[in-house]
This record gives structure tokens, C-alpha cells and sequence, in this order.
């Protein structure tokens, strides 16, 4: 029995008839179109899984927060951030004593005018005891300017 291999690798034997050469052919040939089929499904899944994440990552890329293109704006919320790290000093320091630590119910952020200038008050209240509030007054660039229980 002699075996040859044709260019595309199919084994012909001398002594097999030319139908079974045939079968062998159209055999690979549905082979090779499952796995046509498969690369397409695994190209398709693959670009929708893309188109997907786009739409979730891009409006992330596009938003901000704020209304304001303005870098170093002090806001509110930046007040309160400044004051309360101080307020965390004060009480690391004992200037405030543990109540003001373990009875803390609000803290609140306001403006005022001082000599013509805005400020940020933010107060903290505690529940019991007296005085019952700490103010912590911050400029608009965010620099310290007072602290006092009256808030004047």
C-alpha cells in the first residue's frame, strides 16, 4: 500500500477509490467551515464587548464634577474638609476635651462677611455640655482665621 500526501495534507492511499478521497476533502472542507464560523462568533462577541465598554467608560472620560472650570476654587465642601483637620488637631492637641470627639451630633458650613470679606463658618455641635458649639472660620483661599465658641 503507498501513501502520498497531497499539498494540502490529505493522505491518499493507491489502493482507496477516488470517492473516499472525496469524502476526506469535503470532511475538511465542513471542518474548516465550523471553524470559520466559530472565528466569526468569537470576532462578534469580542466588538460588542468593545461597543459595550465604550459607552460605560466614555461618559466617565467626558464628566466632571461642579459647575465651574475653575482649578482652585475653594468650595464649601473644601471648607469643610480644612476645618475639619483642624478640628481633628484641636482635639489632639486637648485644646477640645473628648466630649467633643464622642458627642459630636452636627457639624454645618455657612458664610459671613468679616470686615468685607467672605468667610467659611463651619461649626461643630456636641450634645451636651457648654458651650455646646466650636466654630472654625476659613477664608476663601482656605487659611485659618479664628476659632471660638460664639461663632462672632
Amino acid at each position: 500500500m503507498k501513501k502520498n500526501i497531497t499539498k494540502r495534507g490529505i493522505a491518499i492511499l493507491s489502493n482507496r477509490s477516488s470517492e473516499h478521497i472525496l469524502e476526506i476533502q469535503e470532511g475538511m472542507i465542513m471542518k474548516n467551515k465550523l471553524y470559520s464560523k466559530l472565528k466569526i462568533q468569537i470576532i462578534g462577541v469580542f466588538i460588542a464587548t468593545i461597543f459595550l465598554l465604550s459607552f460605560m467608560i466614555l461618559p466617565q472620560a467626558f464628566s466632571h464634577g461642579g459647575k465651574t472650570h475653575e482649578e482652585n476654587e475653594f468650595t464649601a465642601f473644601s471648607a469643610l474638609n480644612g476645618a475639619t483637620k483642624l478640628y481633628g488637631q484641636l482635639l489632639g492637641k486637648s485644646k477640645l476635651d473628648e466630649t467633643w470627639e464622642m458627642e459630636l451630633v452636627n457639624v454645618s458650613i455657612s458664610t459671613r462677611q468679616n470686615q468685607g470679606n467672605k468667610e467659611f463658618v463651619v461649626s461643630f455641635e456636641k450634645l451636651n455640655g457648654d458651650p455646646k458649639k466650636v466654630f472654625i472660620f476659613l477664608d476663601v483661599d482656605g487659611k485659618y482665621t479664628g476659632s471660638n465658641f460664639s461663632g462672632e
